[in-house]
């Protein structure tokens, strides 16, 4: 009997079926710092302890973004082995804090499975948890991904495509315990913009680029322990290239986004997003955002703004989809999601 794991293919899927992952992982301050030194991340609440306690915090938190890394590389092994692409997000949510000396661990709900029209390959549809040493879910989202089949023959599934909601409402997003923007130190985080300065349909060019080299991807993507064979070997795909993992794409848009967004500290819930172009090393990503929503919390001082974050690889700002709605061919990253702002 083999000892060695092959993964899942698109046919050992079913609608329902629970998977739970393999490895929990304790989390301390290598993982920011490893994270902080990975990426342009400058944002206060996840760089100073200080800063997160004057939040009202009871120190500063792993980066919302490392949390879901973590929970991530932690379903592909059940996941995404085999995946040729990941396609999407929904429905994501940031429940609780992650800190230093917690324990992540992970579980995936199949949710909807569709066989492409090749034969070769199909979507399926999961919702994924992350859950710490208390049994507390920190985090949920739904994500899509476009699997191999490992018999071309086999029979597909009945179709089942699930109903997700297009963007949480305001109401829908979870704000930290004790979290106060009341006495906010702008100075501290390094602009004076507050929600109020932002209008709804507003872009914003976030200016700097970084050019993504194989060595940093590499080291991003075993940090998170994220195994899918396409981010490694590079025989997996027709090209020859190993594809940059897009976790990597959304982490480098979202630090380079500090430059106009700097005060936009958390991240509260994920609308929609897509890998719309692969990314490759050599490739330069450029981000801006457009505001898409603005709203009031009910914590003191705390507002939750709206907005489409898009990465790039050709430099251009505003521009999207071509006149037939296809992503334009220099656009790596539509990101939709809310974030927690200072009043």
């Amino acid at each position: 009997m083999a000892k060695t794991n092959s993964g899942n293919f698109f046919e050992d899927y079913e609608i329902g079926q629970v998977l739970e992952h393999a490895v929990p992982r304790t989390v301390g301050p290598g993982e920011r710092a490893l994270y902080h030194a990975l990426y342009p991340e400058r944002h206060a609440l996840y760089s100073s302890d200080q800063f997160a306690r004057a939040s009202g915090l009871p120190e500063s938190p792993l980066d919302d973004l490392a949390a879901f890394h973590v929970v991530f590389g932690k379903s592909v092994p059940d996941i995404s082995l085999n995946a040729r692409a990941n396609l999407g997000y929904a429905e994501g949510r940031w429940l609780k804090p992650v800190f230093a000396g917690d324990t992540l661990r992970a579980q995936s709900e199949v949710i909807g499975l569709k066989q492409n029209s090749n034969g070769k390959t199909g979507v399926v549809w999961v919702r994924t948890k992350g859950i710490n040493q208390r049994d507390e879910t920190v985090i949920d989202f739904v994500r899509w991904v476009m699997v191999k089949k490992r018999d071309e023959d086999a029979p597909a599934p009945s179709t089942v495509v699930p109903n997700l909601k297009n963007a949480l409402e305001p109401a829908d997003l979870t704000i930290p315990s004790g979290l106060d923007f009341s006495d906010y130190d702008f100075g501290q985080a390094g602009e004076r913009h507050r929600l109020s300065d932002y209008a709804i349909g507003e872009v914003i060019d976030h200016v700097d680029g970084v050019t993504v080299e194989e060595a940093e991807h590499m080291m991003a993507t075993r940090l998170w322990q994220n195994t899918a064979k396409v981010h490694f070997d590079a025989t997996q795909r027709e090209d020859g290239k190993r594809l940059i993992y897009g976790g990597h794409v959304i982490s480098m848009a979202r630090a380079l986004s500090f430059n106009g967004l700097a005060n936009a500290q958390i991240i509260a819930g994920l609308n929609a997003g897509a890998h719309a172009n692969p990314c490759f090393a050599g490739d330069t990503i450029r981000a801006w955002s457009e505001v898409l929503d603005t709203a009031e919390t009910s914590a003191p001082g705390v507002g939750a703004i709206r907005l489409r974050l898009v990465a790039t690889k050709d430099g251009s700002v505003g521009e999207l989809k071509d006149e037939d709605g296809r992503y334009l061919p220099g656009i790596l990253l539509d990101l939709d999601y809310w974030a927690l702002i200072p009043l």
